[in-house]
């Protein structure tokens, strides 16, 4: 039985099926792919943000499957909703929807207040993190992002996980442009004005919104899940309905 394909892409901590703990189960309807984006290798040194490489990630997983079939529905959280965008805008026909968990799309509205009062607040930071050291830059991040203690580098992978995070390209520099055509779903988790701002924007070009519980990671919630799946499978149905 053929599988409509499924690609998930991570935000900037946890990776390929990791960052996904509660969509696993889409494995059992869909052709389910969990990326890992450009530098995200497990055992790997971690690399500076190429947003072309993300993109072009995104896209080779989208391509012909071997079963004469291409495309597919696009689910992306945080900072790899810039990659997820900017492959719609590249590739419309592969991509047969858009769910942005969260989405980092501050390209989209930097003069907004909430994403210039955000931009404001982190750009001293970036501007320094190269003079930094890793676990500096990722405890000073999550205190002016999230306001939260950093959990301290105390293995190799989290080591890693602090590089990964230092070497992240602020995403109001991402070259992003509204997807013309594409269903597209935003979900947010109602507790910062700065997602909720993008969705608001989102919105308005023609995307749908829904808001779950979960904080920065709704896609976790009982309600983030059903939303997605249903997103999904009325897209797949409509689709279908138009091709008879």
């Amino acid at each position: 039985m053929f599988k409509q394909r499924v690609v998930f892409v991570h935000g900037a901590g946890s990776f390929g099926a990791a960052a996904w703990p509660k969509q696993h189960g889409l494995a059992l309807s869909y052709d389910a792919l969990f990326l890992r984006r450009h530098g995200f290798e497990p055992d790997a040194e971690p690399l500076e943000t190429d947003f072309a490489a993300d993109t072009a990630i995104v896209l080779a997983s989208l391509a012909d499957d071997g079963r004469g079939e291409a495309g597919g529905h696009v689910v992306a959280h945080s900072q790899g909703a810039i990659a997820a965008m900017m492959a719609a805008v590249q590739r419309p026909d592969l991509v047969q929807s858009l769910t942005l968990v969260e989405p980092a799309c501050l390209s989209l509205t930097a003069e907004l207040p909430a994403s210039a009062a955000h931009r404001a607040l982190m750009q001293p930071l970036y501007d320094v993190r190269h003079q930094l050291s890793d676990e500096d830059f990722q405890r000073e991040y999550l205190r002016r992002a999230f306001s939260a203690d950093a959990p301290g580098a105390t293995t190799p992978e989290a080591v890693r996980a602090a590089r990964r995070l230092r070497l992240q390209a602020p995403p109001w520099e991402a070259p992003l442009q509204i997807v013309p055509g594409v269903p597209t779903l935003v979900l947010t988790g109602g507790w910062e004005p700065l997602y909720e701002e993008i969705a608001g924007y989102l919105r308005e070009t023609g995307a749908l919104h829904h808001v779950a519980a979960g904080g920065h990671r709704p896609q976790d919630s009982a309600e983030g899940r059903r939303i997605i799946r249903s997103f999904i499978a009325e897209v797949s149905r409509s689709q279908h309905a138009q091709a008879c």
